[in-house]
Parts: C-alpha cells; structure tokens; sequence
C-alpha cells in the first residue's frame, strides 16, 4: 500500500467530521466566533438583589417571567446572562456594543434554549455574516456557564482566512 493510499481514509474521515460539524453537511460554513461565560450563581444573586432595577436592564421580559416560574430563578437568570456575554464574545466585540436585551434565550417547551437577537446584536451579528447560533447552557449549585458558537457563511466577516490553502472536496 503507498503512502499516499494510507492516508486517504483519515483525509475522507475528516471531511465527514468537518460537514457534520458545519451543519447540515455544507463545507462552505465555518466558525465566525466562539464565545464561553462562567457566573457565579451567589454572586449575582446579590448583585440583582441590591441593584433592583438591573434585571428590567439586562433581560428581557419573557426571560423574566421564565426565571420567575422558579423556586429560585437566580439559575436561570446566571446562564441567560453568561449566554448574553458569550454571545459578545463570540462576534468579538465588547461590553457596550450592545444592550445586553439584544440577545435574548428562549424556550418553548422542552426544546433546548436559542438565541434570538434584536437591535444592534443583530445588526452586528449580520456584518460578521452569522447565519446560524449553537448554545449550549448549564450550571451547577454554584456556577452557570454558557458556549456560543456563531456560524457563518463561506465569506463570513473576519472567519475567512485568505491565505489558506482550497480545501479539496471530499469524493468517495
């Protein structure tokens, strides 16, 4: 066997691992940004209870009426702002870019959690070329974390690489 036949099956295998990573098989995706947020739960727990008014500043109201359909909805809120900041992260821009109400996580049922944005957060999410979010959230007693994963088009924003080599297409 030659080289070259070796190494064709690890070449195809990671193509197939690329189209399903891209979504939906399409090799003509790639990653605009990727965002992570850790919160620790106590702590802004305490911080939504001596600045009253901040929740009203940083969610949304139907994310509030979800957090408020818990014993303890501070959980809830954690991850919804961990997402909010993972989100900025991953279209690479800063705090102020945006209302953090522009980035809103919604539930129906028991469908997992997405994102919606509105506003600037949307504006910006269109010149970076993201036509798709994955989100991921959890937590435990102590600390909500979020991943945000911003997925573009073939020529989206500042994801492409220019210089690179074509990648070649994958045929059986």
């Amino acid at each position: 066997m030659r080289g070259e036949d070796r190494v064709a099956p690890l070449t195809e295998l990671g193509h197939r691992a690329a189209r399903g990573l891209t979504g939906g098989g399409e090799l003509g995706r790639t990653v605009v940004g990727v965002g992570l947020d850790a919160v620790d739960i106590d702590r802004f727990r305490r911080v939504l209870s001596r600045r009253v008014h901040l929740a009203g500043r940083l969610f949304t109201d139907d994310e509030l009426d979800y957090a408020g359909a818990a014993a303890d909805g501070s959980p809830r809120l954690s991850t919804r702002f961990a997402a909010k900041e993972a989100t900025m992260k991953a279209l690479g821009v800063g705090l102020g870019a945006f209302p953090f109400r522009d980035v809103e996580v919604v539930r129906i049922g028991l469908d997992a959690p997405v994102l919606v944005l509105h506003g600037r957060a949307q504006a910006l999410a269109q010149e970076a070329g993201v036509v798709r979010w994955h989100l991921s959230l959890t937590h435990t007693d102590q600390v909500a974390m979020a991943l945000v994963v911003a997925v573009g088009g073939a020529m989206a924003g500042r994801a492409v690489d220019t210089g690179s080599a074509a990648v070649p297409s994958a045929r059986p």
